[in-house]
């Protein structure tokens, strides 16, 4: 076992005295060591309740006879850091907790890993982690909080911020703001859509690294703790049987999430989360893997934020399992997953989807996947947009050009009513290195779908990216960014922009010659960063390639002798 490393032997006296200072018996000390990742606090709705999952982690791990070792990663809750600069800390985020994880593993020497995670950022943060360590894991993702109701109707958090749209255009009365938003967000979890929170729960399920629905039961529900439980117990199975991330996470895992990932419509950030964990296990996942595979997936379940379904309803019509009989000829069903079965096992133990909500292969949503990648002059390397949340008629749009430096900009220019029908939103300098952060855009892409006179009659498109909660014509990712000397940096007022989704184009209508004149005037703007920020803007890589990390190449070290006393030696 790796903790064999701290444990045995006479010179390993000192770490096992440690132990025994933390409480550690003589048996515990000896037992497997199990590093329970949990990213539990007391801001994130969908990890305040992570503390109470985790004693029945532990409960799981002592009944199989591991020792568990509990330790904290940060977690950062996008929705209060929306609209404002904290949501330039959301995507960096990621790359700590997947850091936070990797180095705590290896500085105790854990022999598995169970990590406990919700929300947005904070699963691929852990995805990313248990790939880089290749040691025996499984995930234990949190659970979605119920849905609330508003005027007799399902509400969730994106009602909130579409209703505060409705509200600065008077069609809502401060009562009734009020009441939706004591009423919307009813409990623990996360957000009850698919946003991105759920999205990423449903991918780590189908790449086999958490137990049978894990991803589609709530926070409350008293199957979530059993799973936990069993979770807890299985890790020690895993260490025994030495079955890695790497046994889970091959190409076929892969296709198999984002054929779920299209199926569901699910979120625009798994664009970038899934080519980071990929990354991670060695492996290359590309936008044109979710065109082509996209041309092939059917969109099968009309999901907050686009269509009236939220998790528990999800939950209700068979989960995973049943949406893989609608998908049977499009999986890879021979894959193992973390309890013992393999993805075909998961289907055969599982009733065909029951209701409404997992629609049949010849009555879809739409026929294509939920996402799509657009690409043209102002996106060479790509941008995305969640098409199962657009409405049918925006699918081919023309529009004039406004073009903001940020998203406040924007937004100022909303309040002051100065965004109107026909426009063509234009956010840039909000990509991984601009922003720096690549912050979401809720607020804004909520102001025009949650505005009768702006819902399907506007597009944005951004460098930055979008909350899974979006909806409408938001095309994100833009790549490249306008600090990297993307196109986007180009566009200026007025200019007509064209997207076809049907046909993947983003087109700015302006001549090659004018883009070159233009290009020649072209100057970066200053990163105004420090600290954290100024550090992920200096190392970050395009959206296109999952907006990781990547380290320089450094110069090759040269000797640095001391001059001495009596100064450099004549030649």
């Amino acid at each position: 076992m790796r903790s064999a490393e701290v444990t045995e032997g006479a010179d390993r006296a000192p770490h096992r005295s440690l132990f025994r200072a933390a409480g550690l018996s003589d048996e515990e000390i000896h037992n497997p060591h199990i590093g329970i990742a949990n990213s539990w606090n007391e801001i994130v709705p969908g990890h305040v309740h992570l503390d109470e999952l985790a004693e029945y982690v532990k409960d799981g791990v002592r009944e199989a006879g591991g020792t568990p070792l509990e330790f904290d990663t940060i977690a950062v809750d996008d929705g209060i850091a929306m609209g404002h600069e904290g949501m330039r800390s959301s995507l960096p985020s990621r790359e700590v907790i997947a850091d936070s994880v990797e180095l705590m593993a290896n500085a105790h020497q854990f022999d598995g890993i169970v990590a406990l995670a919700s929300c947005d950022k904070i699963v691929p943060g852990m995805l990313m982690a248990i790939a880089r360590l290749d040691i025996p894991a499984i995930v234990v993702t949190g659970g979605h909080m119920a849905a609330g109701e508003f005027d007799g109707e399902p509400a969730d958090l994106v009602t909130v911020f579409e209703g505060v749209s409705q509200y600065e255009e008077g069609e809502m009365t401060d009562d009734e703001l009020y009441d939706l938003e004591c009423s919307a967000c009813p409990g623990e979890g996360s957000c009850a859509g698919m946003f991105t929170a759920n999205t990423m729960a449903c991918v780590t399920e189908t790449l086999g690294l958490s137990w049978t629905d894990c991803a589609t039961y709530g926070a409350t529900d008293e199957r979530k703790f059993e799973i936990a439980r069993q979770s807890g117990a299985q890790i020690l199975d895993l260490v025994e049987q030495d079955r890695r991330p790497s046994d889970f996470l091959t190409p076929e895992a892969f296709e198999n999430a984002v054929t779920v990932d299209l199926a569901l419509g699910g979120s625009t950030n798994t664009m970038l989360h899934i080519p980071a964990i990929a990354q991670e296990a060695g492996l290359d996942v590309t936008l044109t893997d979710f065109e082509e595979i996209a041309e092939r997936t059917p969109h099968l379940a009309h999901m907050s934020p686009a269509g009236p379904w939220r998790m528990e309803h999800l939950r209700d019509d068979g989960g995973l399992p049943a949406l893989y009989h609608r998908l049977e000829d499009l999986l890879h069903l021979d894959r193992p997953t973390v309890d013992g079965q393999t993805l075909g096992d998961r289907l055969e133990s599982s009733d065909p989807p029951a209701g409404e909500v997992i629609q049949p292969r010849d009555d879809p949503v739409h026929a294509e996947g939920g996402l799509s990648v657009l690409r043209g002059n102002l996106a060479p390397e790509g941008a995305v947009v969640k098409s199962g949340a657009m409405d049918d008629a925006m699918f081919q749009f023309e529009g004039r050009a406004r073009v903001f430096e940020s998203q406040q900009a924007m937004l100022d220019a909303y309040d002051a009513g100065a965004i109107e029908p026909g426009d063509f939103v234009v956010i840039r300098s909000e990509g991984p290195k601009g922003g720096p952060g690549m912050p979401e855009m809720l607020e804004p892409t909520s102001k025009i779908s949650g505005s009768p006179r702006l819902s399907g009659e506007v597009a944005l498109l951004t460098d930055g990216r979008f909350s899974g909660g979006t909806r409408g014509a938001a095309i994100g990712h833009a790549s490249p960014e306008a600090a990297a000397g993307g196109p986007i940096a180009l566009v200026e007022e007025g200019d007509p922009i064209r997207i076809d989704v049907d046909a993947g184009e983003l087109t700015l209508d302006v001549s090659d010659e004018e883009l070159r004149a233009r290009a020649a005037d072209w100057e970066p703007a200053p990163i105004d960063a420090t600290g954290a920020l100024e550090r992920f803007a200096a190392l970050a890589t395009s959206a296109a390639t999952g907006g990781v990390l990547e380290v320089p190449d450094l110069p090759e070290p040269s000797m640095q002798l001391p001059e001495s006393e009596a100064g450099p030696a004549d030649d």
